[in-house]
């Protein structure tokens, strides 16, 4: 059986060498030699994290692991397993030959490998740019038998090699759709068909440095035709707290509902005043990060407005942090902080509108790396020294100090993280985290808690939520709110 296959794949071999293929000769060599070492698939990698949003960004960074772990099979186990040597290039025109022919084994293909581990890994983000990929990622693979560095048999065997590569990814990293949040017990909320019943504030700075986004209300009314839309934050427009306050009045008046089309911080507010309201919220994502509405599973205005339609709501926690105990204190809907990361916030958000928010965050994390000092603080009534506080409104995945998201938007408790400033303590924790074992420095703190007193500040010490920053004067008390705010979000299954 396997010298029939071997006579087959071989036969096959000749009979691609030996064919005319239209158009291919000028195409095909330049193309395997453009996925070299992964490079063809590194730039469209590069170039979607670029210029694209985060889920093109989420696509590219599955793609590029799946390429990785397909990569490292191929040269580890899979061409060690197997020795076989290259086609003979006798039935291959001398025009479609590379110069620099190959010199490991035939079995199986790597440059295959890494072509269906990336498009594969794309489509489990998203099927239609995985489907866009795919003649690619064929017409690379195909370009391996036609250039005569390989018998399709270790093209075949390279592509399934690859699948699985893209398969064990997802196993170890599940995707959103793997992960959607889980389905809290609903909330009471109106459907409002068309959006009759919405009023919705939308923030033309949100997302954009350095000036105003075109009026928003269209991108609103093309979903929800039905909706009222509000736009501050331009030129003759009021300002954020005096739209909500108005849109807040009239959705209390008719039944109907709060909507906000903005990033974090605006998001933030909205969320304040809807809960004294008692309204339900409706989040569209319209800023930079739209960190809150990614981890209720709403990334476009399409889906908000599904849910809207549909009465699809849920009840998520809220965080709460005040100077005293009987002053109302602020929200945040995601994090807290004190340390470097308020300092990080402000470079980064004065340099965005010069070079773009993402070169602004890096050289800001350079730059607050180099020149951060330590705070003096008192946490549950214990004196330490620390480079960074991070508090989330529910637990976060991911190790030491990237959190990436969290799972249950209402889990009861905060998410605390303290890095402790001392004797090469920056360093000790980089070393831990290039080693994949943060949680083992003993600079690193983590704990879950229901409240959190933070006291002994110096005066004027900055503090970081949801992407603002400020100070606030005397002892922070941190606390909980259950279930506080409820938010329009589509069930998992859909």
């Amino acid at each position: 059986m396997r010298s029939l296959l071997a006579r087959v794949d071989r036969r096959l071999f000749a009979t691609i060498a030996t064919r005319e293929w239209p158009g291919a000769q000028q195409v095909l060599p330049r193309l395997t030699r453009g996925a070299d070492h992964g490079l063809l698939w590194l730039g469209l990698a590069a170039g979607a994290a670029a210029l694209g949003g985060r889920p093109a960004r989420r696509a590219a960074v599955r793609g590029v692991a799946s390429l990785a772990v397909a990569s490292a099979t191929v040269n580890t186990l899979g061409k060690r397993s197997v020795r076989r040597t290259r086609p003979l290039l006798d039935p291959v025109p001398v025009i479609r030959r590379l110069r620099r022919r190959p010199f490991t084994s035939s079995f199986p293909s790597g440059h295959t490998a890494s072509a269906v581990a990336f498009a594969t890994g794309v489509a489990f983000e998203n099927k239609w740019w995985g489907l866009a990929l795919a003649p690619l990622a064929a017409s690379v693979a195909f370009s391996r038998v036609y250039t005569g560095v390989h018998y399709p048999g270790d093209v075949l065997a390279g592509a399934a090699l690859g699948a699985g590569a893209a398969f064990a990814v997802r196993g170890l990293a599940p995707t959103r759709a793997q992960l959607a949040p889980p389905a809290r017990p609903r909330a009471d909320a109106p459907a409002l068909p068309g959006g009759r019943g919405l009023f919705v504030v939308a923030n033309q700075g949100s997302g954009q440095r350095g000036g105003t986004r075109p009026d928003r209300a269209p991108e609103v009314h093309g979903a929800l035709p039905r909706a009222t839309v509000v736009t501050c934050g331009g030129p003759d427009a009021p300002d954020l707290g005096k739209a909500l306050e108005e849109a807040a009045e009239n959705a209390k008046r008719c039944g109907g509902a709060l909507g906000v089309f903005g990033g974090d911080g605006t998001v933030n507010a909205a969320a304040a005043i809807a809960v004294r309201y008692g309204l339900p919220l409706a989040v569209l994502p319209g800023g930079t990060h739209n960190h809150f509405a990614y981890d209720l599973g709403i990334e476009t205005v399409g889906e908000a407005a599904r849910a809207v339609e549909d009465g699809e709501a849920v009840a998520v926690d809220l965080a709460r942090f005040r100077a005293a105990p009987h002053r109302e204190g602020r929200y945040f809907l995601n994090t807290f902080s004190i340390g470097a990361y308020p300092e990080l916030v402000r470079l980064r958000e004065r340099w965005a509108g010069t070079i773009g928010a993402w070169p602004a965050g890096v050289l800001a994390a350079w730059h607050v790396l180099r020149t951060a000092k330590p705070v003096s603080a008192e946490i549950n009534g214990r004196r330490m020294q620390l480079w960074m506080l991070f508090v989330g409104n529910c637990s976060y995945r991911g190790l030491g100090l990237t959190p990436v998201r969290r799972h249950d938007p209402a889990d009861g408790v905060l998410d605390v993280r303290v890095v402790r400033a001392g004797r090469l303590a920056r360093t000790r924790l980089l070393v831990a985290a290039l080693t994949g074992t943060p949680r083992a420095s003993p600079v690193l703190k983590e704990a879950r808690l229901r409240s959190l007193r933070i006291g002994g500040l110096p005066d004027g010490t900055d503090l970081a939520y949801d992407g603002e920053v400020t100070s606030m004067p005397g002892p922070l008390t941190l606390t909980k709110e259950n279930e506080a705010l409820t938010v329009y979000r589509l069930p998992p299954e859909s």
